[in-house]
């Protein structure tokens, strides 16, 4: 009896006098910046009394993207102030709500509205206003990472060129995760994609994966070259880029003339490098994005209330599914991490931590 009630402390305590007073949780956390599987850790919390516009939440689910990595390695823009919980995404269920909280109420389920809110933990308290209130009726694997891929995908497509039914895209890194929401989003509005991967053993599997998916063509970085001597294969009005080297310059030179290519990442590690022809002669334009950026300047526009509810109507009608995916647990955190960090682009699977278990 001892030990089942010992077990149950150490897992979620709490003294009640009408609310919860004291949960013990654990977390991820790193106290300096480096390779995550030296830095990252699992520490034990316990969470004080909620204060007056406090809200506990329980997190259910929370992606593994490679900006979180980046950001325990101390390379990406944003830099928390350390020590640190990882996690940019997640989504939780509130548990408990502060006194003077009116906008959110215990079972909600809540998604981060700020840049680093730290969601690699079993329950967090945080201030209402850095949440935002998300539809409990669409699966955790779509919610919880929409912030990053889907409205990234969303944005590149409306943002960069004036594109009508029929237009085409072309993208490399179409396997990745925003990859999938470009081919998803593309399809729901109309537009044509031509998708860009690295070969691979199973390349024809995973062809057939993103054509059911909707992807119109898909071809490998070696087919690339061939593509803009193809008659058949029509030419793109808007490229997006994820690699950045030779496969970028290979992408851009598939562009019709005033077309224009959007950089979101650079896998390979090697710059962007451009024939000074492309500018000369097809006035290429080149754009940068950054979906943090986006946010922090659109947080309350009109804009991003529509991107969002388009996001998740689409999400709740199966037209924009989450990638293929893994769960791991707090236990075995670093298997994401290790897999997560490859340049290789070839791991077949996008990782969540799993708190339910």
């Amino acid at each position: 009896m001892k030990q089942v009630k010992g077990l149950f402390m150490n897992v979620f305590k709490t003294y009640q006098a009408g609310s919860l007073r004291f949960i013990s949780s654990k977390k991820l956390v790193f106290h300096e910046f480096g390779e995550p599987a030296k830095v990252v850790n699992v520490v034990e919390e316990e969470l004080l009394k909620v204060m007056s516009t406090e809200v506990v939440v329980k997190m259910l689910v929370a992606p593994v993207n490679p900006a979180d990595i980046n950001t325990i390695q101390g390379v990406y823009p944003i830099k928390p102030t350390l020590p640190a919980v990882p996690g940019f995404e997640g989504v939780g269920e509130v548990v408990e709500v502060g006194s003077d909280v009116s906008s959110l109420a215990v079972g909600d389920h809540v998604i981060p509205d700020t840049q680093h809110l730290g969601t690699w933990r079993n329950y967090g308290k945080f201030n209402h206003d850095v949440l935002m209130k998300v539809p409990k009726d669409i699966a955790l694997t779509e919610i919880s990472g929409i912030t990053s891929n889907p409205c990234t995908a969303y944005r590149m497509l409306k943002d960069y060129n004036s594109l009508s039914p029929g237009d085409v895209v072309i993208q490399n890194g179409a396997n990745s995760a925003c990859g999938q929401n470009v081919i998803q989003i593309a399809r729901h509005w109309g537009l044509k994609t031509i998708n860009i991967v690295r070969n691979r053993d199973d390349i024809d599997k995973l062809k057939s994966y993103l054509k059911s998916l909707g992807a119109d063509y898909v071809f490998t970085e070696e087919e690339l070259r061939n593509i803009s001597r193809d008659a058949s294969i029509p030419k793109p009005k808007l490229a997006l880029n994820c690699v950045g080297g030779n496969s970028a310059t290979n992408l851009l030179r598939t562009l019709v003339s005033k077309g224009v290519m959007v950089t979101y990442g650079g896998m390979s590690r090697e710059p962007v490098q451009i024939p000074t022809s492309a500018f000369i002669f097809k006035d290429i334009t080149l754009r940068g994005h950054w979906m943090t950026r986006w946010q922090k300047e659109n947080k309350e526009s009109a804009e991003r209330k529509s991107m969002m509810n388009e996001l998740t109507e689409m999400m709740r009608t199966g037209k924009l599914a989450a990638p293929a995916h893994k769960f791991v647990t707090l236990k075995n955190f670093q298997e994401a991490l290790m897999n997560t960090m490859s340049i290789q682009g070839k791991s077949g699977v996008k990782y969540y931590i799993d708190f339910r278990q």
